[in-house]
C-alpha cells in the first residue's frame, strides 16, 4: 500500500508532461473499455430481444378439442416490405379468459385494435394498411410485447365467428414460450458471430490497452531506476510503476463506461440497419462492469510490473543507458504452436475428408487463431531486433545505420507503433474469412428470386408501378383457368403464363424453341408431364375489362416450348405461354398472379421488397422460396460484422496514434541532440520513417502469411465450398501498402524545425 501512494504521489508532482502523458493513458484505456462493453453487451441485446418475442408468444390447443366458450387467437405474419408483419387476431371467450401478454393490460375485443407504434405512424402514411387491420384502434402495444422499437405487431379483436373455420385457429391457453419463435440470430450462427468479433475487437483491444499502459516507457523506466537506487525493493519498484498504470486504467475504465451509456443512448435512439433495441436492452450488466473496473486494470498491473522489471534488476544500467538485453523468444513458441495449429487444419482441407468445427476442432481453431495473433505480437520484437543487428552490420548508408541502431537498442519501441497496424492487417484477413463463410450459409441457391402478388388485389397502374421497381429485372403474369364443378368433382386446372418470349427467357434458366405471337406448350424435361395437360385439351379463363367479366377459351397446342425452370420458381407449373396480344385490350385475368423477378442477393430482394410496398402495401407477397426472417437475421448479422470491422479499425488507428504522440514527446531530447552535431532534418525524417517502416515490413508481411493461414483454417473448418481466398489477397496487400504509408507519413512529426537545447539540459 505505501508504494502504491508513493505512485500516486510521484503522479501529481511530476510535472505537466507526466500528467499529460496520464491523461492520455486514461483517455485511451476509456475508449478501449468503451469498446470492450460494447462487444460484451451484443448477445444481452440479443437475449432481450428473444425474451420479449417469447414472452408473447400464444400457447393454443386443437379449436375443435377445447372447451365451449375459449379464447381463439389466429395469427398470421406476413412481409411488408422486407420487414415482417405480424397480426394477431383475437376472439375473447365467455369463460376462463387468459392473462393478456406483456405490453396489454386486456385482450382486445371485438372491433378493437392495439397496434405498435411503428405501427401507428406507417397507418398515417399508408392508409391502405387499414384494410388489413379491420376495427377501431384502441390503444398502443407497450415495450414489453415488442422485440424492437420498430417491429410492425397488431392485436386485432374480433368475432368467434370470424376465426372458428379457419384451420390455422387455436384455443388460447397462455402467452409465453422458453423459447423465441424467431431468434434474431440463430445459435450456430451467434457462436460465429461471437468469434470474429473476439478476434475482431479483443484481440487488437488488449494489444491497444498495453500500448496505453506503456505510454513513456524510458522516462519512467529512469525515474523507477532513481527510485531502486534510493533504496527502493525491487517489488516496490515494481509496484509504484504498476501503482500509476493502474490508476490510469481505473479511470479510463470509469471513463469508458460512461461513454458506453453515452453511446447506448444515442444509438439505441437513432438504430443501426437493421437492428434496434431500447435502451434498457443495452444498460450494462453486473458482469460487463466487473469485467471492465477489473480485467483493464488487472492487465495494466501486469503491464506496470512488467515495464519496471529492468529498473527494478539493474538500476545502474538503466540510469547509464546500457546496452539492454535482447528481447525475448518465448513469443515465438506461441507463433510456432498457433501454426502448427492452422496448418493442420488447412491440411486436411488437402484431403477428402476435411475437417470441421464439432467438438474440441471448435475449440483448436479458436485456440489457433488466437494463439497465432498472439505469438505474432510477441515475437516482433525479437525479429525487429535480428533485422536491425544484421542490417546494421552490413549496410554503408548513413540513414539506414542510424535507424537499425536505435532498433537494435530498443526494439521495443517502434515495435509499440506498428504492433496495432500489424494486428489490424491479421484481423482483417479473418474477416474476409468470416465473410465468405457467413455468405456461402446465407446466399441463395437461385441466381434469381421471384415474387408472386394476386391480380385481383392489383389495380392496373399499381401493376405498372410494380415493373419499374428498382431491381426488377423481368416481370410477367400468369392465369388460372376455372370451371363449375361437375358430378365427378372439381375438372384439371391450367396455368397459362402470360408473357413475351424474352419475358420467358429472363424467368427460367433456358429456353428452346419459343415463337414470339404464338401459344405455345410449355415443357420441363426434368419434371414429370400432367397427363390432363396434352395437346388438344382446353380450358376457359375468366377476364374482366374495368367492371365487365368475359371469358376466353385455349387450347393446348402441339408445338412446344422447352424450358428449364430455376428451383423453385413461381411459374414452374405453367402449362402453356399466350402472348399478350392473344387477350382483348387491357382484359386482366381475374385469378392469376403477377410475377416479377430480380437477382437473388440479399441485398437486392430487401430493396425489391421495400419497392413493392411502397406501391402496394396491403397485397400479399409471396417471395418464392425465401422467408423473410432470413433476411433479416442476415441484415443483423452483417451489421453487426461491420460494427466489429468499424471498432477494430477505430483500436487499430487510436493505438497508432497514441504509440506515434508517446513516441515524439518521448524521442525529443536525442533527435535534439543529433540536430545539434550536424545532422540534417530531412537525413533524421528519412531514420524516422526507416525505424518504423523496416520492422513494419516484416510484420505485415507474417501478418499476410499468418493471418491467410488462419482464415483458411477457419474456412476449411466451417464446411463450406470456399476453402481458399485467393481473391482476397490483392485487397489485403492494397490495404499492407496503405498502412505503410500512414506508418511513415506518422512519423514525419519527430522531426520539427525548431530546436530546444533545453530538452538536452533537462536530460
Amino acid at each position: 500500500m505505501r508504494e502504491f501512494l508513493l505512485g500516486l504521489r510521484l503522479l501529481s508532482g511530476a510535472g505537466r508532461s507526466n500528467r499529460v502523458r496520464f491523461f492520455l493513458m486514461a483517455v485511451g484505456s476509456s475508449l478501449g473499455v468503451c469498446c470492450l462493453a460494447l462487444v460484451l453487451t451484443i448477445p444481452a441485446i440479443l437475449d432481450a430481444h428473444d425474451g420479449r418475442t417469447a414472452a408473447r408468444e400464444p400457447q393454443t390447443t386443437s379449436a375443435g378439442k377445447a372447451p365451449a366458450g375459449s379464447t381463439l387467437v389466429l395469427q398470421r405474419r406476413d412481409p411488408h416490405g422486407s420487414k415482417p408483419f405480424t397480426r394477431v387476431f383475437v376472439a375473447r371467450g365467455d369463460k376462463d379468459t387468459p392473462q393478456p401478454p406483456p405490453g396489454l393490460d386486456a385482450l382486445p375485443g371485438p372491433g378493437e385494435l392495439f397496434v405498435s407504434p411503428r405501427l401507428h405512424e406507417l397507418m398515417r402514411a399508408e392508409p391502405a394498411l387499414k384494410g388489413l387491420l379491420p376495427g377501431r384502434e384502441k390503444g398502443r402495444i407497450g415495450g414489453a410485447s415488442l422485440g424492437d422499437p420498430d417491429e410492425l405487431y397488431a392485436y386485432v379483436g374480433t368475432s368467434r365467428a370470424a376465426l372458428a373455420h379457419d384451420p390455422d385457429t387455436g384455443a388460447l391457453r397462455s402467452f409465453g414460450s422458453p423459447y423465441a419463435p424467431v431468434p434474431v440470430v440463430e445459435p450456430s450462427t451467434l457462436t460465429d458471430l461471437r468469434f470474429a468479433l473476439a478476434t475482431l475487437v479483443l484481440l487488437p483491444l488488449a494489444v491497444f490497452l498495453s500500448v496505453c499502459a506503456r505510454l513513456s516507457a524510458a522516462s519512467r523506466t529512469r525515474r523507477l531506476a532513481s527510485l531502486r537506487l534510493l533504496g527502493l525493493s525491487t517489488r516496490g519498484t515494481q509496484r509504484v510503476n504498476a501503482a500509476e498504470t493502474v490508476a490510469a486504467a481505473l479511470l479510463g475504465a470509469v471513463l469508458g463506461l460512461g461513454e458506453y451509456w453515452l453511446l447506448d443512448q444515442a444509438m439505441s435512439r437513432s438504430g443501426l440497419p437493421a437492428l434496434r433495441w431500447y435502451p434498457a436492452d443495452g444498460s450494462l450488466s453486473w458482469t460487463t462492469v466487473v469485467v471492465c473496473l477489473l480485467g483493464c486494470p488487472a492487465l495494466a498491473w501486469f503491464v506496470g510490473r512488467a515495464s519496471a522489471r529492468s529498473a527494478a534488476a539493474n538500476p545502474l544500467a538503466v540510469r547509464r543507458t546500457a546496452v539492454p538485453k535482447p528481447p525475448s523468444k518465448w513469443g515465438g513458441l506461441l507463433l510456432v504452436t498457433g501454426l502448427g495449429i492452422v496448418s493442420g487444419f488447412c491440411a486436411t482441407g488437402l484431403t477428402d475428408h476435411p475437417a470441421t468445427s464439432d467438438g474440441i476442432f471448435a475449440v483448436l481453431v479458436v485456440g489457433g487463431v488466437l494463439l497465432t495473433g498472439s505469438g505474432l505480437v510477441l515475437t516482433l520484437p525479437w525479429l525487429s531486433y535480428l533485422l536491425a543487428r544484421k542490417v546494421a552490420g552490413t549496410t554503408r548508408s548513413l540513414t539506414l545505420n542510424l535507424a537499425m541502431r536505435r532498433n537494435e537498442v530498443e526494439p521495443g519501441s517502434a515495435m509499440r507503433v506498428v504492433t496495432g497496424l500489424v494486428l489490424l492487417v491479421y484481423a482483417a484477413s479473418l474477416a474476409q474469412g468470416v465473410l465468405i463463410e457467413f455468405e456461402q450459409v446465407s446466399k441463395p441457391g437461385n441466381p434469381v428470386q421471384d415474387y408472386s402478388l394476386p391480380l385481383s388485389a392489383l389495380s392496373e397502374e399499381q401493376e405498372s408501378r410494380l415493373a419499374g421497381v428498382p431491381g426488377v429485372r423481368a416481370h410477367a403474369r400468369t392465369m388460372v383457368s376455372w370451371s363449375k364443378p361437375g358430378p365427378a368433382g372439381i375438372p384439371p386446372r391450367a396455368t397459362a403464363l402470360v408473357a413475351t418470349c424474352a419475358q420467358l427467357t429472363r424467368l427460367v434458366r433456358h429456353t428452346e424453341g419459343c415463337r414470339e405471337g404464338r401459344v405455345m406448350r410449355l415443357v420441363d424435361p426434368n419434371s414429370s408431364a400432367d397427363p390432363d395437360m396434352r395437346p388438344g385439351a382446353s380450358f376457359p379463363f375468366e377476364l374482366r375489362t374495368g367492371r365487365r367479366h368475359g371469358a376466353v377459351t385455349l387450347t393446348i397446342p402441339s408445338a412446344t416450348v422447352v424450358m428449364r425452370p430455376y428451383d423453385p420458381s413461381a411459374i414452374g407449373d405453367a402449362s402453356m405461354i399466350v402472348p399478350p396480344t392473344a387477350l382483348p385490350a387491357h382484359a386482366r385475368p381475374r385469378s392469376g398472379s403477377l410475377v416479377l423477378d430480380s437477382d437473388s442477393e440479399p441485398r437486392v430482394v430487401r430493396g425489391v421488397l421495400d419497392g413493392i410496398g411502397g406501391v402496394a402495401p396491403t397485397v400479399s407477397v409471396e417471395p418464392v422460396g425465401v422467408n423473410v426472417d432470413s433476411l433479416q437475421q442476415i441484415a443483423v448479422i452483417e451489421t453487426l460484422l461491420v460494427l466489429g470491422m468499424i471498432m477494430g479499425l477505430v483500436i487499430g488507428v487510436a493505438a497508432f496514434l497514441v504509440a506515434v504522440t508517446d513516441r515524439a514527446v518521448e524521442r525529443r531530447a536525442r533527435v535534439t541532440a543529433i540536430t545539434l552535431i550536424g545532422a540534417r532534418a530531412r537525413t533524421l525524417r528519412a531514420v524516422q520513417s526507416t525505424q518504423v517502416v523496416l520492422p513494419l515490413a516484416v510484420g505485415l508481411v507474417l501478418a499476410l502469411v499468418t493471418g491467410k493461414l488462419a482464415e483458411s483454417s477457419y474456412l476449411v473448418t466451417g464446411g463450406g465450398e470456399v476453402f481458399w481466398d485467393f481473391a482476397g489477397i490483392p485487397v489485403l496487400a492494397c490495404a499492407a501498402l496503405g498502412v505503410v504509408a500512414v506508418a511513415a507519413l506518422g512519423t514525419l512529426p519527430l522531426v520539427g524545425r525548431r530546436i530546444d537545447p533545453e530538452l538536452i539540459r533537462r536530460d
